[in-house]
């Protein structure tokens, strides 16, 4: 009799499998550096699965209908359907991730900036910064307010499965991105601040591309590099002050990785950066008071692979036990 629960190895296996679709169609050097370290680990540990003579009764078949599946049609697609038939294979049933499937990345992370909303639509939430202990979650600092997208929050294309209940993040929405995302490069108007993040300093030439038909959209570029005509129709310069009178909003940020695949219409440019006056919502950023930013930075480091999960409050509380998440208590 076949047993249904599977082997700590196959969910290994399978992990490493979500990774591998996730980048299937995306270039090696665009995917964060932390998602690449997630990729090799959890590869490294399933390698045992590959290796039929540390265990013949898992010996992967060979299926003719494998390769093929990869020469034709979307890849992405069929990637999806080698991967649910391998499951299949592999444990005898389909191990597809649910919508409370813990994030792989969420078991690695050893910081974590959790923003909790009142709801889909506040503008408003509360940010925790926390740090993991031998005991678990740590919070780091005080809980500080937060603005969000003026329509408030709908689910982004991150690190954690995809969710059928709850609106989806689009371009141009006014929402800021739900779940669980890497935390990429700090930006700003200063040639360096303090933080252990890669920082790109911004130049007048600097947009973040928001054209969903652009080669480059979610992308930061230097329009002196790319040339005028790519940063064409974009409304996202990078030096606000320098474009909108004074504007402060971006002295200081960093980027949420948010639709990493750069998925056509799917939502760009998510940052965590300054408001322009306390509580002001954003067009789908993250939006907080200068000295709230600046520790925040000092604090981050690439070395503990932080993440930034945004939730409103009833799927934080749905979510919460299956992610692993730190206990945050409603706002006062």
């Amino acid at each position: 009799m076949h047993d249904p629960a599977p082997h700590s190895e196959q969910l290994l296996y399978l992990a490493a499998l979500q990774h591998l679709l996730d980048f299937s169609a995306v270039p090696m050097r665009q995917i964060h550096p932390n998602r690449r370290r997630q990729l090799a680990v959890n590869l490294q540990q399933a390698k045992p699965l590959l290796d039929a003579k540390s265990r013949p009764e898992m010996r992967m078949p060979k299926f003719p209908w494998l390769s093929a599946l990869t020469q034709i049609g979307s890849v992405r697609r069929n990637c999806l359907a080698a991967m649910a038939l391998l499951c299949i294979a592999v444990t005898g049933t389909c191990l597809a991730a649910t919508g409370d499937t813990m994030p792989p990345a969420l078991q690695q992370a050893r910081q974590l900036v959790l923003v909790v909303a009142p709801d889909w639509d506040s503008p408003r939430g509360q940010l925790q910064a926390f740090e993991r202990t031998a005991q678990g979650w740590r919070a780091h600092g005080q809980r500080f307010d937060v603005a969000l997208g003026r329509n408030g929050s709908a689910w982004g294309l991150g690190l954690h499965p995809a969710q059928a209940d709850g609106p989806q993040k689009r371009e141009g929405d006014g929402r800021s991105p739900a779940g669980v995302f890497t935390i990429g490069e700090a930006f700003g108007y200063a040639q360096r601040i303090d933080s252990a993040l890669p920082y790109q300093p911004m130049q007048q030439s600097s947009y973040c591309i928001d054209v969903p038909d652009s080669p480059l959209y979610n992308r930061i570029v230097d329009a002196d590099r790319v040339g005028a005509d790519a940063v064409a129709g974009s409304t996202e310069p990078m030096r606000l002050d320098l474009h909108h009178g004074g504007d402060r909003r971006y002295e200081e940020g960093f980027v949420i990785g948010h639709n990493p695949q750069a998925r056509p219409g799917a939502g760009s440019c998510i940052f965590a950066h300054l408001w322009r006056a306390a509580g002001e919502a954003t067009a789908g950023c993250t939006a907080m008071e200068p000295a709230d930013m600046q520790r925040l930075l000092a604090w981050l480091r690439p070395d503990a692979a932080p993440l930034f999960v945004l939730l409103p409050r009833n799927d934080y509380e749905r979510l919460r036990t299956a992610w692993a998440l730190p206990v945050v208590e409603p706002a006062p």
